[in-house]
């Protein structure tokens, strides 16, 4: 039977995510933005939460820890590198660790550049992949206290998953990439369509997650700084992913 897959919008632009194994009564939770709606997710399909995956330690996605962790006792599972900044870790996770819940086991990958200590996880029978803050729709992190070396380094370990890997991240963020994206390639058939699709979707108010690694890798603008096209698009030379990665960065900041 498959998994039970619910996609929690919190805050103003967060994502949690609930998965369910009915045979083993598993109920796991990807990032705590705050408790009410999860908790309201929970009780309106009888669930008892049983375990937490954390990607990483700003507030928006760990604020809901301490009362769900009240209410159900549910194991809480993050990064090794920043377990002292996330209150009510039960067990720490670092590059190649494998968190083994119910059913499923989800690999652990570094990928610092939104923050040093950032991990997201790798379910490769299910092909999902938890990306909290680093890859997004069309997008990726801001880097809060890493380098682009670092963060194109992550990016790039991460489009070496399958593409048929579901991407879940932790952001609506969509129709501002998608619209960045086609500023910078404003020719590209495969952008300027999935453009009009992001934005259609919006305004039906449905969201743009789940994405994959195969859509992505055609359409993330990030995920294509090694292409000499995209090098030209921001007026430098071909040949260093990590100098065109820096440009766009900046550019999506400034934007």
């Amino acid at each position: 039977m498959p998994a039970e897959i619910v996609l929690i919008p919190c805050l103003s632009d967060n994502y949690a995510v609930l998965l369910r194994d009915a045979e083993s009564e598993t109920v796991l939770l990807v990032d705590a933005p705050e408790a009410q709606p999860i908790l309201e997710a929970l009780d309106a399909r009888g669930w008892s939460l049983s375990h937490i995956l954390i990607t990483h330690k700003h507030a928006d996605h760990i604020d809901g820890l301490p009362d769900l962790k009240k209410r159900f006792g549910a194991k809480v599972f993050g990064p090794k590198a920043e377990a002292a900044s996330i209150p009510g870790l039960d067990a720490t996770l670092a590059e190649g660790d494998v968190a083994r819940i119910g059913p499923w086991a989800f690999e652990t990958i570094a990928t610092p550049g939104h923050t040093r200590g950032h991990v997201v996880f790798h379910e490769a029978k299910e092909k999902w992949l938890f990306s909290g803050d680093t890859l997004f729709v069309m997008g990726c992190g801001r880097l809060f206290e890493d380098t682009p070396e670092a963060m194109w380094a992550s990016l790039s370990k991460i489009a070496r998953l399958p593409n048929e890997t579901q991407v879940w991240c932790g952001h609506e963020y969509t129709a501002s990439n998608a619209s960045f994206c086609a500023s910078i390639l404003p020719e590209d058939p495969a952008i300027g369509e999935r453009l009009k699709k992001v934005q259609a979707t919006r305004v039906a108010g449905r969201p743009t997650v789940p994405t994959t690694i195969g859509a992505e890798k055609a359409t993330n603008i990030f995920l294509r700084s090694g292409e000499d096209k995209v090098a030209a698009a921001v007026g430098l030379p071909s040949g260093d992913p990590v100098a065109v990665f820096a440009e766009l960065r900046e550019r999506k900041n400034r934007g």
